[in-house]
């Protein structure tokens, strides 16, 4: 029903705007990318590999000065989700209501998660979902980009001067989902409309975001920022979770460097028999485990039309395991990637771009992505 409501919006709402003459905007984004790991004969078992797409389209409807509305229809290997559908209601600059299905302000990839917004053909570690390497072994990434959720947000701006800018939200949603037994978070219940967009805990998570940005100069500036999400994500809402973030963007003329690091601490069940559900001696005060991440990237565009980009990122699993998985006490992953985007046209890129993959506990792999992206 949700999603026949935001196509039904999508495709009527320009004749309703044309009727009130309200000011609207459609918009969006798709990439067609090819993975392929030479060092692996096949694949599959490792990551979705082959041909994938990913779709974004967007509609913005400005009812008046305050008030405004905004529904965006994604499509991945997921198949088809409501990425949007929310409404904003803004008082001042400094106080903006944003109520529906959102994207919770939470770092600096997810303002970006798009794949035009983006010059690598796949996202940073800390961030990324379906196409990483040992997904199923690591169980994906800390907060999988885009995180979307229901629920309410507050969020603002305030200037000061000319020159420098503080950036605040802080939002309630349903947060996170898993099992009653639960060893981890369950992204498929999270994110999946088969299992009903609801809460299953009756409870809401709560986080926020604080960001200052600085103009130099017209051609340095810089941002920092921080984030934090706390919640229950079990149906009995007994296993907690933190997660935390740092991250920072400095633009150097043509120049773009930026660094994230997150983290994120989550409680496991125990189980009624925990010495014969996990690998290594149980201890009653750690029922937890920590996962944590980086990402530092660079772009720099040497022609108009050659861009080059590089980063480093990687992962960290610190906790206990069960008996019968392939990671130990600690597990980590480490990631390098070089790449390249040809501007064609404007608004469509080829991108193309080799990864280095070190496994603390697995092979090492060498994958390579080649995608077309259009923005539109």
């Amino acid at each position: 029903m949700i999603r026949r409501l935001a196509l039904l919006l999508v495709f009527a709402a320009p004749a309703v705007a044309q009727a009130q003459e309200i000011e609207r905007n459609f918009a969006g984004s798709a990439q067609l990318d090819y993975l392929a790991v030479p060092s692996t004969i096949r694949a599959r078992g490792l990551t979705f590999d082959g041909f994938t797409t990913e779709l974004a389209v967007k509609l913005a409807v400005d009812f008046t000065d305050h008030f405004s509305a905004n529904v965006k229809i994604c499509y991945g290997c997921h198949g088809f989700e409501t990425n949007m559908a929310y409404v904003d209601l803004r008082v001042a600059d400094q106080l903006n209501f944003r109520v529906g299905r959102i994207v919770p302000s939470f770092g600096d990839f997810p303002l970006r998660h798009d794949p035009a917004n983006h010059r690598a053909n796949s996202k940073p570690l800390p961030y990324d979902m379906g196409r990483m390497l040992r997904r199923t072994e690591l169980n994906m990434s800390i907060m999988p980009a885009p995180y979307v959720d229901n629920g309410v947000e507050v969020n603002g701006t305030q200037w000061f001067g000319d020159d420098a800018q503080l950036d605040y939200a802080v939002w309630g949603v349903s947060g996170f989902k898993g099992g009653a037994d639960a060893l981890d978070f369950d992204f498929v219940q999270s994110r999946s409309g088969s299992l009903y967009y609801v809460d299953n805990n009756s409870e809401p998570a709560v986080g926020g975001r604080v960001a200052f940005t600085t103009n130099f100069t017209d051609y340095v500036n810089a941002t920092v920022g921080v984030s934090g999400n706390y919640g229950h994500y079990d149906p009995n809402a007994e296993l907690s979770y933190l997660i935390l973030g740092a991250d920072l963007y400095l633009r150097l003329d043509a120049l773009v460097l930026r660094a994230e690091y997150l983290m994120r601490r989550t409680e496991f069940a125990v189980g009624s028999e925990p010495e014969e559900r996990f690998r290594y001696a149980f201890d009653p005060a750690k029922n937890f485990f920590i996962k944590d991440g980086f990402y530092v990237e660079a772009e720099y565009p040497l022609t108009p039309w050659f861009e080059i980009f590089g980063r480093f990122d990687g992962m960290r699993r610190s906790g206990n395991v069960t008996v019968n998985s392939p990671l130990r006490k600690e597990s980590a992953v480490l990631r390098e990637t070089l790449g390249v985007n040809l501007v064609i046209e404007r608004g469509l890129r080829l991108k193309i771009s080799g990864e280095y993959w070190d496994f603390s506990d697995f092979d090492d792999e060498l994958a390579i992505h080649t995608g077309v992206t259009a923005n539109f």
